[in-house]
């Protein structure tokens, strides 16, 4: 009797547990989409898929803008993938639509995007980026001259930046702006200062934006400054009013990162899961530059030093 009790309590415990399903983790996109010249160009995209108890699949989606977005139910059946979920920033009411099909490891669909265009897309599994041992840092590198926009280069076909008196500036909105050089893990020490209600924003690796905003007064939220936008909050809101010149300096070890805001530890040692919206490509793995946001509103950066590691 007790070895039937034994092995019926096994049965059960078995039959609850959640298994891991093969469309699960994380995935690195590449969608084609139509440019403004009427040619093709690509832009990056990413999705999370996590299973929810016995058989229900959730998930978060990344576009080529916004943050990340909350998936409610993903439906597989047969290696084919779909959800839909509602706008974010787009004007139009329709859902967004995904559509695509598991194979051999990668994913390859369809998205229908508000508007109603449709563009094909492509997926491999995200990188671990785990690191198995700590860095070793090299010497610190001024990112900055002081008089010009040497190591720098807009992303975009007209420049607003300018550098004044130490200070790199964009006076109104425009291009974004990226170092010649690349990086993998880093120390990055910089600082800012916006008008009221601006925005900005620090990509590592043109990837992963820190936000750069108007926040002083406000709650600690992933979409405000001291946040990894749309994935991590920061531990408490320590923005410092509008007008005022305030510092970063972020660590960042693989998917690791820790966020110094004036001083103050506001996040320690968290994983980024993925891209963030608005990044530059999303090949993970490969080094990337820093790139500051500079379409969002005016903004000033002076001191920007980056210590590579080894």
């Amino acid at each position: 009797m007790k070895k039937l009790l034994i092995a019926l309590m096994a049965l059960s415990s078995s039959a609850l547990a959640q298994e891991h399903h093969p469309l699960e983790g994380a995935w690195d996109l590449t969608v084609s989409m139509e440019n403004r010249n009427g040619g093709v160009s690509t832009a990056p995209s990413w999705l999370q898929v996590r299973h929810s108890g016995l058989r229900t699949l959730t998930g978060h989606f990344v576009g080529d803008g916004g943050s990340a977005r909350p998936i409610a139910e993903v439906f597989f059946k047969d290696g084919h993938v779909s959800f839909k979920i509602p706008p974010q920033w787009e004007k139009e009411d329709a859902y967004l639509s995904f559509e695509g099909d598991l194979k051999d490891g990668k994913l390859t669909g369809t998205l229908v995007k508000p508007n109603g265009k449709s563009m094909a897309f492509t997926g491999v599994r995200a990188p671990s980026l785990l690191r198995t041992q700590a860095p070793v840092w090299g010497k610190p590198i001024s990112l900055l001259n002081g008089k010009d926009l040497t190591g720098w280069k807009a992303l975009g076909p007209k420049n607003q930046w300018v550098v004044e008196n130490g200070v790199m500036k964009s006076p109104a909105s425009g291009a974004n702006i990226c170092t010649e050089q690349k990086f993998t893990d880093f120390k990055l020490h910089i600082e800012f200062r916006l008008p009221p209600a601006s925005n900005s924003g620090v990509y590592l690796r043109g990837r992963y934006e820190v936000q750069v905003e108007d926040s002083y007064g406000k709650e600690p939220y992933s979409i405000y400054l001291g946040g990894i936008y749309g994935f991590i909050d920061p531990l408490f809101q320590a923005a410092k009013p509008s007008g005022e010149w305030q510092t970063y300096d972020i660590t960042l070890v693989g998917r690791k990162v820790s966020v110094t805001l004036n001083g103050q530890a506001v996040i320690v040692e968290s994983n980024i899961p993925g891209i963030t919206g608005g990044a530059m490509d999303s090949d993970e793995a490969a080094p990337g530059p820093i790139m500051i946001q500079g379409d969002h509103g005016p903004v000033e950066y002076r001191n920007i030093v980056i210590t590579p590691a080894l």
